[in-house]
């Protein structure tokens, strides 16, 4: 082009080049897992924040012994570089499943320093295959926990997680762990489209039980009945120092004010009762 705008052509190119590369994502960079042992992951931004270590130790989590005995052992395999299994915690609200994810987690450590988890919100599921791609070849081993999975959205967030687990010609990442907690065992959301007909819902339906099938480790988690709730109560009490005359019959008046009995619902009530002895907890 002649004129007072015309181009060189090394200069064109330059421009053109410019355009493409700001067309283009840049390639996505290896996490950073150094600074703490847990981290929360913002799929918006890519960032890895840190968090703090969990304070609850393995063994105040009572009522779930073979649970416990479960996930702990696939687990200690994953940590030592054996084969281990993706593992589907489900069940009842408030029955553990988070806890001993990360109670677990601390507890491994003993086995493994190089071991990290990293938290994943649930609704950016869709952003795991880039997650994976970020932590795959790195020196650290890492638990990558999804609390309270399930697909409302429909099909295309439960493709994402399939996609993740196979990792695609690459094959998943060996050094990732995939460890999701739900209330239900085949991550189905609590209600479909009705708009969407009924054809389309049960092909959702379908790719959504078809994932929870890529986890080799399901481990579920009853509703807890009074004796092991009575027995988390009491295992909490020892544990802080809140010695009462009548716990049992203070525990049983709580859960029945909450409606439920579960480990959560125990110690929200023994923190209740450490506030009225004027007693701080560790955790």
């Amino acid at each position: 082009m002649d004129g007072p705008f015309a181009l060189a052509p090394v200069d064109l190119l330059q421009r053109i080049a410019e355009a493409l590369e700001r067309m283009s994502p840049p390639a996505p960079t290896a996490a950073d897992l150094k600074a703490a042992r847990l981290y929360h992951y913002d799929a918006a931004t890519g960032v890895f924040t840190a968090a703090p270590d969990y304070g609850l130790a393995l063994d105040l989590l009572v009522g779930i012994d073979g649970q416990k005995s479960r996930f702990t052992e696939n687990l200690r395999r994953f940590a030592k570089g054996l084969p281990s299994n993706h593992a589907l915690l489900w069940g009842a609200r408030g029955a553990g499943k988070s806890s001993l994810a990360k109670a677990a987690f601390m507890h491994a450590l003993k086995i493994e320093p190089r071991l990290r988890m990293v938290e994943i919100d649930r609704d950016a599921v869709g952003q795991l295959p880039a997650l994976f791609t970020r932590l795959r070849g790195l020196s650290e081993r890492v638990v990558v926990l999804c609390d309270d999975l399930s697909f409302e959205e429909g099909a295309a967030a439960a493709k994402s997680l399939k996609s993740a687990l196979e990792g695609g010609v690459a094959g998943p990442p060996e050094n990732v762990l995939f460890v999701a907690t739900s209330n239900r065992r085949h991550l189905m959301p609590r209600g479909h489209d009705e708009t969407r007909g009924l054809i389309a819902t049960a092909e959702d339906a379908e790719e959504t039980v078809s994932v929870s099938d890529r986890f080799g480790l399901w481990i579920g988690f009853p509703p807890m009945d009074q004796d092991a709730y009575l027995e988390a109560v009491r295992t909490y009490a020892e544990r802080f120092g809140l010695g009462v005359a009548d716990l049992d019959r203070k525990a049983l008046q709580w859960q029945v004010g909450r409606g439920a009995r579960s480990g959560r619902v125990a110690f929200q009530f023994v923190r209740d009762l450490a506030g009225e002895l004027g007693k701080s907890l560790p955790i």
